[in-house]
């Protein structure tokens, strides 16, 4: 992925790590445009600086991601990589019977959402010259934190949809796969002041140092997600499994 001279679409740009990612490829030279359901928000994000754009948009309404990614393409018909990267965290507890509606949410959000917005894109993005599409899933895709079993289950959705997405793009658009370990943010409440968790700004630093390799990784792995992404491969599964149920 080239680093400078692109323009960029960012979900969820509001907050955490996609106001952050937003900022820094911004102040690498490149046009970044932030989306997210609240417009104040992505006001904050993009507050100051040359070459950014908020526009709002609903990504759980197909009908509205149609009609974002139409404007988008209107008015930046030099978009050429695009990052999913909104999402929900829900805890749930399966040992009754439960209103399934948090459950439903994070699917739309999480999975239809991106596949959605890609869909929509993907006919532009092939005709761009050295384009990109960067996805975000966790992990937690990899190692299921019993306490959020859907979110768990739409990351690792997501993981697989990428490598399918990869191999299908195979000389067209390059694709990535960012996946955080747990950070301090707001993807859950307390989140960005809770202990062990990684800080946002150390989270940042090394992502867009990987991010800045050539050639990229297809995935982007700070140091300390390596733990859960490697589990199965390196013997520790049941023992991460047990250590994420206990958090």
């Amino acid at each position: 992925m080239k680093t400078t001279g692109n323009t960029i679409l960012i979900t969820g740009g509001g907050s955490g790590i996609g106001r952050k990612l937003a900022q820094r490829f911004n102040a690498l030279g490149n046009t970044v445009i932030v989306a997210g359901r609240r417009m104040e928000t992505l006001e904050e994000t993009i507050a100051g600086r040359q070459d950014m754009y908020a526009v709002a948009v609903d990504v759980d309404d197909r009908d509205h991601i149609r009609e974002f990614a139409g404007r988008v393409l209107t008015e930046h018909p030099a978009l050429n990589v695009l990052v999913n990267n909104a999402g929900i965290m829900r805890r749930e507890d399966l040992s009754g019977k439960r209103d399934l509606r948090d459950a439903e949410q994070t699917i739309t959000t999480n999975l239809l959402a991106p596949i959605r917005l890609t869909n929509e894109l993907i006919d532009h993005l092939i005709r761009q010259s050295e384009a990109t599409i960067v996805n975000v899933s966790s992990g937690l895709a990899f190692v299921p934190m019993s306490s959020t079993p859907t979110y768990n289950a739409t990351k690792a959705a997501i993981h697989s949809y990428t490598v399918s997405l990869r191999e299908q793009l195979k000389g067209k658009v390059e694709v990535i796969e960012l996946a955080p370990p747990a950070v301090q943010t707001e993807l859950t409440p307390g989140q960005s002041t809770r202990e062990g968790y990684m800080p946002l700004a150390a989270f940042i630093d090394e992502t867009m140092t990987l991010f800045l390799q050539q050639p990229t990784p297809r995935e982007i792995l700070v140091e300390r997600v390596g733990f859960l992404r490697w589990a199965e491969r390196n013997g520790n599964f049941d023992k991460a499994v047990e250590m994420l149920g206990s958090s």
